[in-house]
């Protein structure tokens, strides 16, 4: 029977945003709503959803391979699995997460000192307790099983709880008076998988491809036409992953600049570049950036 690499696939508020970074990197995996086991359109691996909090454990004990899951919850655990890359993406956004100290808005405290004494809730309980004792501060950290939130002032005094844009904080009036972690997304494997050859071959593969495709985000391709005189003008215009690359056309006056940008960019550099005496400007989406 062939060999095939276990993969774990986080569950959850990551689910979508992973499923599409796969899809991006060249992997179509279908999750049925109601199966743990997706389909992967490629015969060397097997899929399992699993919640990123238990990603950690599962790897570590050998029952997957490899998996995705966040740094935060690999610090928790306090298992010791190989992170093969990190990668920064999110359920709303391309940043790091952060897992903040949050008080009540009408609350007198503004750092964690003030809280001396006081109930905090959280699912991160470990790195918070760390965190705490760090600081010399006596505090009691309580397990939260979800809706940390709502929580303050009634069920505990203050949270420590993940964000991306701290809105649902705010809705909740709550005030943010620490970080207490920045955390993204990392694809950790066992040592056993590690030690393996193939699998180690195979994990690599598939964090090359995966790293090739956030590179790519918010990223496009620009191709263009210019005389030879006019070359230096629109190279001191384009901003460049590393350099452009310059190609003869088969007029000899005449070059093919290709190069890569960030797409927030492109809106100020066309119009340079047109003044620049550049034609034929074409802009491109890109899948994958490779370094």
């Amino acid at each position: 029977m062939s060999q095939k690499l276990r993969l774990g696939i986080p569950k959850g508020s990551l689910q979508d945003a992973t499923l599409a970074l796969f899809r991006r990197a060249g992997w179509n995996i279908y999750a049925d709503g109601r199966s743990y086991f997706p389909s992967i359109d490629d015969g060397d691996i097997e899929c399992m959803l699993i919640r990123a909090q238990e990603m950690a454990r599962y790897v570590d004990h050998g029952v997957l391979d490899a998996g995705l899951t966040g740094i935060d919850w690999v610090v928790e655990s306090g298992l010791d699995v190989r992170s093969i890359t990190s990668l920064v993406y999110a359920k709303q956004s391309r940043r790091r997460v952060r897992w903040v100290l949050a008080v009540p808005e009408a609350s007198d405290w503004q750092k964690a000192e003030d809280l001396a004494g006081k109930t905090i809730a959280t699912e991160l309980v470990e790195v918070t307790k760390r965190y705490f004792t760090s600081k010399n501060i006596p505090v009691k950290v309580e397990f939260s099983w979800g809706a940390t939130e709502v929580k303050p002032p009634t069920l505990a005094d203050a949270i420590v709880e993940v964000t991306e844009t701290g809105s649902s904080l705010r809705a909740n009036r709550l005030r943010i008076i620490d970080t207490v972690m920045e955390s993204e997304t990392h694809f950790i494997a066992n040592k056993g998988a590690c030690a393996d050859p193939w699998k180690k071959q195979k994990i690599d593969n598939i964090a090359l491809m995966l790293r090739g495709a956030i590179d790519a985000q918010g990223q496009v391709g620009l191709m263009l036409n210019v005389e030879k005189e006019n070359l230096p003008t629109v190279l001191a215009v384009l901003p460049a992953l590393h350099s452009p690359t310059v190609s003869e056309l088969s007029d000899s006056n005449w070059v093919a600049v290709n190069t890569i940008l960030e797409e927030s960019t492109v809106r100020e550099v066309i119009p340079k570049l047109k003044a620049a005496r550049a034609t034929g400007i074409v802009e491109y989406p890109l899948n994958k950036v490779v370094l």
